[in-house]
C-alpha cells in the first residue's frame, strides 16, 4: 500500500503447533497475534466458520401429497453461475427434510429478512409444525416466507457429495427482490444479527 496506510507483517515459526503471525497496522497503531492451529475438531471448525457472516435461507415446498416441507440453511451461496443462473446450498447428510424437498418440482428459497431470527429458529426446529403461524406465499408448489429480503424459485440442477454434507446446485427460474424494503438477516458467531445493528 502507499501513503500512511502501510502494513508490515512478520512471520516466524513456532514448534509443531503452527506459526505466529504478527501484523502491525501503522495507521491505527494496532498489533495482533494469531496462531495457526492443527485442531480441526468439529467444535473448533464450527467456531472458526462462525466468524464468517452469512445470509439465512429458508428452503420450502409442497410435496406431491400436499404437505409443506421446509428447512433453514446458512450455508447458502448466490451467484454460483449467471448462465445458467445457479445458487448452491450445503445440506447435512443426516437431514430428513432434504430427501423430501429434493423430490419436489420447485423449491422456494427465502433469504430471510431482518427481525426474522424467530422464523429461522422455528423452521430449523425438529418435531414441530415449521409453518405454524407463518405468513407464506406459493408459486408452482414453491413456498416463500413473507417479508423476506429475497425470493428465488428454484429446481435442482445437480448434487455432489461433500464429506458429511451434500452440495446441491439450484437453478433459479423466478425471483423477487425486496431488499429495498427488508435488509437481510445475518448469521454470525452462532447468532442472528441485523445489518443495521452494525
Amino acid at each position: 500500500m502507499s501513503g500512511k496506510y502501510s502494513v508490515r507483517a512478520h512471520i516466524r515459526a513456532q514448534n509443531l503447533e503452527g506459526m505466529i503471525v504478527t501484523t502491525t497496522l501503522q495507521a491505527h497503531h494496532l498489533q495482533t497475534t494469531a496462531q495457526l492451529s492443527n485442531d480441526l475438531s468439529p467444535l473448533s471448525l464450527r467456531g472458526a466458520f462462525g466468524q464468517f457472516p452469512s445470509g439465512v435461507a429458508a428452503l420450502a415446498s409442497y410435496t406431491d401429497d400436499g404437505v409443506a416441507q421446509g428447512m433453514v440453511a446458512s450455508s447458502f451461496t448466490v451467484g454460483v453461475s449467471l448462465e445458467p443462473p445457479l445458487v448452491s446450498v450445503a445440506v447435512q447428510n443426516t437431514s430428513t427434510t432434504w430427501p423430501l424437498l429434493r423430490e419436489t418440482g420447485r423449491i422456494g428459497v427465502s433469504i430471510l429478512g431482518e427481525g426474522q431470527g424467530t422464523i429461522a429458529r422455528q423452521m430449523a426446529a425438529k418435531g414441530t409444525d415449521r409453518f405454524d403461524g407463518l405468513d407464506i406465499e406459493t408459486n408452482n408448489d414453491a413456498i416463500f416466507v413473507a417479508e423476506s429480503a429475497l425470493w428465488l424459485e428454484t429446481s435442482i440442477y445437480g448434487e455432489f457429495p461433500a464429506g458429511d454434507h451434500v452440495v446441491a446446485l439450484l437453478e433459479v427460474h423466478n425471483l423477487a427482490d425486496f431488499t429495498d424494503i427488508h435488509e437481510p438477516l445475518v448469521f454470525h458467531k452462532s447468532q442472528f444479527r441485523n445489518i443495521r445493528d452494525h
